[in-house]
């Protein structure tokens, strides 16, 4: 099984975007998918379609888990969340779910809170579950003004922490800047990273496809232990 962790740069650059177009275009490709987002804050009493898990799991088809393992009312960090509600995330339990409901899949895609890290518990982060599920990272930003910065230090963490990047993933904003369209290639002479594909703003994440078929191409070349 290949595993992959898509984290950000920061919070609303498109993971759950590039997740959900992901995660079809490897389903129809006729591959078991299994999306998961662990951790999800800003959550309404009852699930809701519109919520980060609810969609990825839309998008895969999967039987279960149909939304985030774990929801919180607060909109803020899930550690944050976590000591308001009361009810603090034990790694080791959230772990044995996440292996459980990704048993016999041939890809797993992991979609971290808000950046790389951003704490969890106050003392992990999605870093370690990523490391448990020995998972890539797709690094995903939104192709815009800051985003050189935050791309090189989230890079810089991913090699500190011993994750492989398969590549990153820029998204197109709102609306668009001068350097909007320019920084693939500064992060690429930066951090010296040739795997990085821009995709252009589109409402349905299920037109992305070929866009997404070097991603495709990178989680392979990962999974099948290729340098």
């Amino acid at each position: 099984m290949n595993a992959l962790l898509i984290t950000g740069t920061d919070t609303g650059v498109g993971k759950t975007w590039v997740g959900r177009a992901l995660g079809r275009a490897l389903s129809q490709a006729g591959r078991r998918v299994v999306a998961i987002k662990p951790v999800e804050t800003g959550c309404a009493d009852a699930t809701s379609a519109g919520e980060d898990g609810a969609l990825l799991a839309a998008a895969t088809g999967q039987a279960e888990p149909l939304a985030a393992l774990i929801r919180y009312d607060d909109e803020v960090a899930p550690a944050v969340a976590a000591d308001a509600a009361g009810e603090p995330i034990d790694l080791d339990a959230l772990m044995l779910r996440i292996e459980a409901l990704s048993a016999g899949a041939d890809a797993l895609l992991i979609e971290g809170s808000g950046g790389l890290l951003t704490p969890i518990a106050w003392e992990w982060t999605i870093v370690d579950v990523a490391r448990s599920l020995d998972a890539a990272a797709l690094l995903v930003g939104s192709d815009r003004l800051g985003t050189i910065n935050h791309a090189v230090m989230t890079l810089s963490a991913l090699e500190l922490a011993g994750l492989e990047v398969a590549g990153m993933v820029l998204t197109a904003p709102e609306t668009p800047d001068a350097s909007t369209g320019t920084n693939a290639a500064s992060i690429a002479r930066l951090a010296g990273l040739d795997r990085i594909v821009s995709l252009p703003r589109l409402a349905d994440p299920a037109l992305a496809g070929e866009a997404l078929a070097p991603v495709i191409a990178w989680i392979d070349r990962v999974g099948s232990g290729a340098r």
